[in-house]
């Protein structure tokens, strides 16, 4: 029998929030249905990361640790809740793309267990980078810190749903990559990013008449480097792994926060 196109939405939120984040949620399938419904479910995931992010900011602000460690605070959150999985994609891209060696090579060096110096030095300045944009958004407002800190995290599940689009072959044929490679419909992934940038405008809306511009830019740039990244990955590796997931998410989440800190 042909495999069916779509699986139940509680599928796709067990893929999501089982592969996506560390949260004790138990993935009942593996086939690409599930990975498609999955995937499209990301920006959900992210959500709830946000969301959790921005409270644990907003209570050390309300407490009077002041804007530099709760900005500390809410970079944490989603490096807990997610294990460091993107942050060691990351890291691992950077080493693989630094290696400028043939992609088989490259390949390769993703996969070993230590960080090479070109995954250490994107990790810092990511994480600074990261930190900084938070304070200064939390400077702004409350407000404005914790829409940056949601948004940032949406957005890094979205620029996964429009990496797991069709036509963006996996570099290697087993692992998360391979799993979820191709397996959203174009039009699908445009839908999602229509969604998410409608509601981070009325996300902005709620701070101010200027955030509503913020957002929204916050979210095209974000998806414009992440795109960017994408692009090049599957140029120098031949499609994407499981650490090119992990860096685009930490790149369109740094990209969203510096963003939202300017003005």
């Amino acid at each position: 029998m042909p495999e069916p196109f779509t699986a139940p939405p509680a599928d796709g939120l067990r893929f999501a929030f089982g592969t996506l984040t560390a949260l004790p949620v138990r993935v009942t399938r593996w086939d690409r249905p599930a990975a498609r419904a999955g995937m499209l479910c990301a920006p959900l995931a992210g959500l709830a990361i946000g969301v959790a992010a921005a409270s644990a900011g907003l209570l050390l602000l309300f407490l009077g640790a002041g804007a530099p460690l709760a900005a500390v605070a809410t970079v944490a959150v989603p490096a807990a809740l997610t294990r460091g999985l993107h942050l060691d994609g990351l890291a691992d891209t950077a080493d693989g793309l630094g290696s400028a060696k043939p992609a088989e090579d490259a390949l390769r060096i993703m996969k070993q267990s230590d960080i090479g110096p070109f995954g250490v030095l994107t990790l810092v300045l990511v994480l600074l980078a990261q930190v900084a944009a938070l304070a200064r958004a939390y400077d702004g407002s409350w407000a404005r810190g914790a829409l940056a800190a949601v948004l940032s995290a949406v957005v890094a599940r979205l620029a996964l749903t429009l990496a797991a689009r069709a036509g963006v072959p996996p570099a290697r044929p087993e692992g998360l990559g391979a799993a979820v490679a191709g397996v959203v419909p174009g039009a699908g992934a445009a839908g999602v990013a229509l969604a998410v940038t409608g509601v981070a405008a009325a996300g902005g809306a709620l701070v101010g008449a200027y955030d509503v511009v913020r957002a929204v830019v916050a979210v095209a740039v974000a998806l414009v480097g992440a795109e960017l990244l994408l692009r090049h990955c599957v140029r120098r590796f031949g499609g994407v792994t499981g650490d090119v997931f992990g860096g685009l998410a930490e790149t369109a989440a740094t990209t969203a926060l510096v963003v939202m800190s300017l003005g």
